[in-house]
């Protein structure tokens, strides 16, 4: 499901982390709007799509698994591990496992994550797909490194 972790593809991705969690602590000194997402189901296929409004800055969880990322509305600056880039819809991306994204709203936009997985439970989908801290994560990272090196 994810590409093997490496020394050349995880270090961009934690320096990338880093900035957006700075970027995270200053933004908690302003009022804080509400996001809805919905969700979407298919075999095998569970979506997350967020509308998010001009003038928006936003950031994202820290995604354990590479995944599938649509604009299909809108226009953004996304911070992503390669730096920021300014995108239109319509615009995919894949996103490395280690991902956390800011994004800011150039225009009203909508912005789906696409995870691949049979369960319907939202929790449980989160439990297996987002890391809910940096020291988790990185926990994940290291047992995901040992159990391909075991391999």
């Amino acid at each position: 499901m994810s590409e093997t972790l490496t020394v050349d593809n995880f270090a961009p991705v934690v320096g990338m982390r880093e900035k957006v969690h700075a970027l995270e602590e200053s933004m908690r000194e302003y009022e804080q709007i509400d996001i809805p997402i919905k969700h979407y189901f298919s075999q095998g296929v569970y979506a997350r799509e967020m509308f998010v409004p001009k003038g928006t800055v936003l950031t994202g969880k820290i995604h354990k698994y590479e995944q599938l990322n649509i604009l299909s509305q809108g226009d953004v600056s996304v911070a992503t591990h390669e730096g920021v880039k300014r995108v239109q819809a319509p615009f995919t991306m894949v996103a490395p496992p280690g991902s956390k994204r800011a994004f800011y709203a150039h225009e009203d936009s909508v912005w789906t994550v696409i995870h691949g997985t049979e369960e319907r439970d939202i929790d449980k989908i989160e439990a297996h797909f987002i890391a809910e801290s940096e020291v988790e994560y990185l926990e994940f990272a290291e047992r995901l490194q040992l159990e391909g090196d075991a391999k």
